[in-house]
């Protein structure tokens, strides 16, 4: 009877681990799925440099009502994506380059040196979302200007895996993280 006992007492406590193991698996992938940004917030971001590129000289992206689709389909995945951001379309943007980063930014041959490189500001939204390199592979985050992470769940379009998707899924126009023109 004693045994009996025992071998209960065992598969109750081996279940209750399992459950237990479950359980932790399944807070580990909610928490990468709503997971924040992949980086820290760069509080010298204002010191950045404004840099020109295609989107910048246009100064905002188009609004959401806008016909893109004669443009790349990454151009369109773009759009959609920041429509999803803020109906109607994020307005006003400009792209900010780190001064360690600006020589790889410019040479675009992705070689990043560690850090935060590249942001996109959303200017009307006060969004930035910033490219950051960690042994020459990017990571991405979002926060409000003042620092407040808004990274938030994926398909939001503010979820470092809504910017991974993009930047890796484009291969004639992204490298290692920075999107532009075909290559």
């Amino acid at each position: 009877m004693n045994i009996m006992i025992q071998v209960n007492n065992t598969l109750r406590q081996n279940k209750g681990i399992r459950m237990l193991k479950k359980l932790l698996v399944i807070v580990a992938m909610a928490t990468m799925l709503f997971a924040g940004s992949e980086s820290s917030y760069p509080s010298d971001w204002k010191n950045y440099e404004s840099v020109s590129t295609p989107l910048a000289t246009i100064g905002a992206l188009p609004d959401c009502n806008a016909d893109v689709s004669s443009l790349p389909v990454i151009y369109q995945e773009t759009v959609s994506t920041y429509c999803a951001v803020k109906p109607g379309g994020p307005g006003a943007v400009e792209i900010l380059v780190n001064s360690v980063g600006k020589s790889a930014f410019t040479k675009r041959d992705g070689n990043y040196p560690d850090g935060s490189v590249f942001i996109l500001h959303l200017k009307d939204l006060k969004v930035l979302f910033i490219t950051t390199y960690e042994n020459n592979k990017p990571l991405y985050s979002i926060y409000t200007e003042d620092g407040q992470d808004a990274a938030n769940v994926p398909g939001s379009g503010l979820n470092p895996n809504d910017c991974r998707t993009c930047h890796t899924g484009y291969g004639a126009f992204c490298l290692n993280g920075q999107c532009a023109t075909l290559q």
